[in-house]
């Protein structure tokens, strides 16, 4: 029986990469993947194909748009490990609906059967837009992975994440597994450098939603480096792939999954800073000239003045 996952998190997040590296540590462990991308940028998969595979919409334009004619072999690239990968592709900047490929991507892979020919498929999805086909991905996936680092921005996809997680879950058999913490600085001896740099504010989250921590990556210049070579950690050969195999050898597992209690955008603001991210509904916000933001109770100098 065939596990399906969702990885999504904020963009420039290291989603692709973490999903990428993960796919390859369950290769590693004896799964037969297939890793999805679904970006219209199609940069999920080439670190594990050594290239920029061709993408769906490629392939549906060399066909004239009909969808009977694609094989499996039109789509599929093999790729390290031994690990599938396909790309969805999109129409280009500004002209189209990439969410609407994601979504017909999925409905093709259940025509040519490819569902069932896997231990695991990896969907790696764009995670600041989760509505229409971008949330595609979680009405097939039983398990769904939100990737996060340490600061206060990316808590803000993570609980809209959360919240498409939460509806779906209502129609659907998807349920978070859990958060991964990427780009943690690391002593030496693995604790966090300092407190803003551990996972403080991740674990503020994780207790406000109801999710938990299920990977901790440590950031590592071999990370980026690799990215450039193209390759994976794992083929790249340096740097540490052990949190990668952690990380699959628990989503390979059967692993505890919930729904999550996502917040308000405001709560988001209150309850991972302090504060409730709103001005005075009568009084607007003003700045100087150069950026400085002026009292809301200081008086106000008509221009010329």
């Amino acid at each position: 029986m065939s596990v399906f996952i969702s990885v999504y998190g904020k963009g420039g997040i290291g989603k692709s990469t973490t999903s990428s590296n993960l796919s390859v540590a369950m290769a590693t462990l004896g799964a037969n993947v297939l890793q999805i991308g679904c970006d219209p940028k199609h940069d999920s998969t080439f670190t594990i194909a050594g290239e920029l595979v061709p993408t769906v919409i490629d392939v549906l334009q060399e066909v004239n748009y009909h969808m009977e004619e694609i094989t499996v072999d039109d789509v599929i690239r093999h790729g390290y490990m031994g690990v599938d990968v396909l790309e969805t592709g999109g129409p280009p900047a500004g002209a189209g609906c990439g969410g609407y490929v994601v979504g017909e991507t999925t409905k093709l892979l259940n025509e040519l059967n490819l569902y069932d020919a896997y231990d695991v498929v990896l969907f790696d999805v764009l995670g600041d837009v989760v509505c229409g086909g971008f949330a595609a991905p979680l009405q097939k996936s039983e398990y769904a992975c939100i990737v996060t680092t340490n600061d206060f921005d990316s808590f803000f996809a993570a609980n809209r994440i959360c919240a498409a997680i939460d509806f779906k879950s209502r129609r659907h058999e998807v349920r978070l597994a859990g958060v991964i913490a990427n780009r943690l600085v690391m002593e030496a001896d693995g604790t966090p450098f300092n407190g803003q740099a551990g996972t403080d504010l991740i674990d503020t989250f994780c207790d406000r939603v109801g999710a938990k921590i299920i990977g901790r990556i440590p950031q590592h210049d071999a990370v980026r480096r690799s990215r450039i070579a193209g390759k994976t950690l794992f083929e790249f050969g340096e740097g540490n792939v052990q949190p990668y195999l952690d990380l699959a050898e628990y989503l390979l597992n059967e692993p505890e999954k919930y729904c999550p209690k996502p917040m308000t955008d405001r709560e988001v603001f209150s309850v991972i800073s302090g504060w409730k991210g709103e001005e005075s509904p009568t009084k607007p916000r003003r700045t100087t000239p150069s950026g400085d933001r002026i009292p809301l109770d200081a008086p106000l100098v008509a221009a010329g003045d």
